[in-house]
């Protein structure tokens, strides 16, 4: 915990987006470094709307233990938005998006 997945079609620098996203997550919602986990999924083909325009998105996605406030919930995904165009090759037109989460009481790690 957290478990971050980042579904991108847009030129993102992922070691760098990763490294500056976990210690803001950290600081956020009072978690350890080493807890956090991201994997990125590259996006081949995306379609927005009727298709008549070439679009490009990124969407994060944070799954924490359950607990947290929505209010840290929303601090938290307006901070990853503000963090994203920094690691976009080209942010210009780019759909962002956010989304903070409880995970499911059946999580378990080792």
């Amino acid at each position: 915990m957290p478990q971050i997945t980042v579904d991108y079609s847009a030129p993102l620098h992922r070691r760098g987006f990763a490294s500056a996203l976990h210690p803001l997550v950290v600081d956020i919602v009072d978690t350890e470094l080493d807890a956090c986990k991201t994997r990125f999924r590259e996006i081949e083909e995306l379609i927005v709307g009727d298709g008549s325009t070439y679009d490009v998105i990124v969407h994060v996605e944070i799954a924490l233990l359950f607990g947290r406030t929505d209010a840290v919930k929303a601090r938290l995904s307006e901070a990853v938005l503000d963090l994203l165009p920094k690691y976009l090759t080209g942010a210009d037109g780019v759909r962002l998006s956010v989304e903070v989460r409880d995970l499911e009481s059946s999580y378990r790690k080792r």
